[in-house]
């Protein structure tokens, strides 16, 4: 089998950066998140190696070593399928994060709400599905994050719940 027909079959890369700089082409078999909500990419290096035939002549060859890197080391390369890649950690409809904030006033907000991905959400926060997370728009005692701006996700989830109680009022 040839390098090129070989590298296809292997299933999706991307480009990784190891710890002292340098850049390697990986097979990606995994996304883990861990229980401090850090995503880490379980991947394949293709390291060289030497076999040895059974007549015992030797030569270098190839051979997959699992390694994990955390997720911002690792960039996509165009033209790759990621969707099939399996993700742990995940937990399904929980889209969303709802950080527990501390008060400094009687009247600031308790918690604020993020999408699951903004790196702004702090380590005390609970995962919460749509449905949570659109009935907690315009709570008074719920803040809504700058940075991910979850309320414009949120918006026609909220809109078409509204529209719906609207029908069924008919």
């Amino acid at each position: 089998m040839q390098a090129e027909e070989w590298r296809s079959k292997a299933g999706p890369w991307a480009r990784a950066v190891l710890p002292d700089g340098q850049e390697l082409d990986v097979i990606v078999t995994g996304w883990t998140r861990t229980p401090d909500g850090q995503w880490w990419c379980q991947a394949e290096a293709i390291m060289p190696t030497r076999y040895e035939d059974a007549d015992g002549h030797s030569r270098p060859a190839g051979a997959p070593t699992a390694i994990t890197l955390a997720a911002d080391r690792v960039a996509p390369i165009p033209g790759e399928d990621y969707s099939v890649v399996p993700r742990d950690g995940e937990i399904a409809g929980r889209q969303w994060l709802l950080e527990k904030l501390h008060q400094y006033g009687p009247d600031d907000p308790a918690r604020r709400l993020h999408r699951r991905d903004c790196w702004q959400a702090r380590l005390e926060h609970t995962r919460i599905t749509t449905a949570e997370a659109a009935g907690l728009l315009g709570a008074p005692d719920v803040d809504v994050c700058d940075v991910c701006r979850p309320d414009r996700a949120l918006r026609p989830a909220t809109d078409r719940v509204r529209g719906l109680a609207a029908y069924r009022e008919i």
